[in-house]
C-alpha cells in the first residue's frame, strides 16, 4: 500500500510532536535519518516536542541517552516524559511516609525526589506496611519477576494506598517480530487481579499533552490544537492520546504497528489516526 511521506503531511502543521521509541529510535538504536527530520522541522520554523512514556530517565538523562545514539539536535525543554508527570503528582500529593516502587534504583532516584524516602519492593517487610504511603510502578527492570510481582500483589491486597503507574506502555519491541512486557502490562495484570484502577500517567492519558500544550502557549503564544501533529507508532497510546486531546495524529509503521497489520488493528480497535506514513524519514 502506498502511503504519503511524513514531510508531505507535516508541512501543514506549526507543531510536531514525536513519540520516542518506534519513531525516533528502536531496538537497533537511532532510526537512520531521524536527525535530518528534526533539523527539517526546526529549519521550517516549526516547534518540536518529544513525548515519551519512558519514565526511567529524567529530561537530562533522555537528552544524554539520545546524544550517545547520535541525536544531538534536541533541547532539554523539548523533551516531555511521563516520569515528569508522575514526579509532579508525588511532590504535590504524597507528603509523608515511604514510597514503595517496582523498578530500577535509577528511575526511583529521578521520579521519587519528593523529599520522602523510597523503598524497593524487595526490601519491604510485608508484615509491617504502616509507613508505606504510596506505591509506584516505574519500569520493567530492577526486580525479580517471580518474587517481586507476587509480593507487589500481596502488599496492595494488605494495604489500601494510592498506586501510580508512571509508564502506561504494555509492551515494546525488542526485535522486528518480538516484544517484551513493559510496566503498563505488569500494572494491568495487577489491576485485574485486585479489581482496582491505578493512577496512570503518560499517553494515552492527557497530562503529558496538557503539560506540553501549556508549555507551547508560554513559548509561542496561543495555538489551535488543529495546528499540532502527534506522531506515534502505537494506536493505544500515541494515537488514542492525541485523538482524546484533540490534536491531529499520524501513525507511523516503524515500531509497534506493522504495515501488514495496521488496517486490521485500526478496524478492530476503533482507534483511527488522521494520517498513516511508513516513518518520519520517508
Amino acid at each position: 500500500m502506498d502511503y504519503p511521506s511524513f514531510f508531505e503531511i507535516a508541512k501543514d502543521f506549526r507543531v510536531i510532536m514525536l513519540d520516542s521509541y518506534g519513531v525516533v529510535k528502536n531496538h537497533n538504536g537511532l532510526i537512520e535519518g531521524v536527525g535530518n527530520t528534526i533539523d527539517w522541522i526546526k529549519n521550517e520554523g516549526k516547534t518540536f516536542r518529544l513525548l515519551t512514556n519512558d519514565a526511567s530517565r529524567s529530561q537530562l538523562q533522555q537528552k544524554e541517552s539520545l546524544g550517545r545514539l547520535g541525536l544531538k539536535n534536541i533541547e532539554l525543554h523539548e523533551i516531555v516524559t511521563s516520569g515528569m508527570m508522575a514526579k509532579q503528582f508525588l511532590e504535590q500529593k504524597i507528603t509523608e511516609g515511604k514510597i514503595a516502587y517496582l523498578g530500577t534504583e535509577n528511575s526511583a532516584e529521578y521520579i521519587l525526589q519528593s523529599g520522602l524516602e523510597h523503598i524497593a519492593v524487595r526490601d519491604i517487610d510485608i508484615e509491617n506496611l504502616d509507613d508505606i504511603s504510596c506505591f509506584v510502578f516505574l519500569d520493567d527492570e530492577g526486580f525479580d519477576w517471580n518474587r517481586d510481582i507476587n509480593k507487589t500483589v500481596n502488599i496492595l491486597r494488605k494495604k489500601t494506598m494510592p498506586v501510580i503507574l508512571a509508564n502506561s506502555d504494555k509492551f515494546y519491541p525488542v526485535s522486528h517480530n518480538d516484544v517484551a512486557v513493559a510496566t503498563g502490562g505488569i500494572a494491568k495484570l495487577v489491576e485485574s487481579m485486585l479489581n482496582r484502577k491505578f493512577i496512570h500517567f503518560g499517553k494515552p492519558d492527557s497530562q503529558m499533552f496538557m503539560y506540553a500544550y501549556e508549555q507551547l502557549v508560554d513559548e509561542i503564544g496561543f495555538i489551535d490544537k488543529k495546528e499540532i501533529l502527534m506522531v506515534g507508532d502505537t494506536l493505544e497510546t500515541d494515537i488514542l492520546g492525541g485523538n482524546k486531546f484533540g490534536v491531529q495524529t499520524m501513525l507511523v509503521l516503524s515500531g509497534n504497528t506493522r504495515a501488514d497489520k495496521a488496517q486490521l488493528q485500526i478496524q478492530s480497535k476503533g482507534i483511527i489516526p488522521d494520517f498513516i506514513c511508513k516513518s518520519v524519514i520517508y
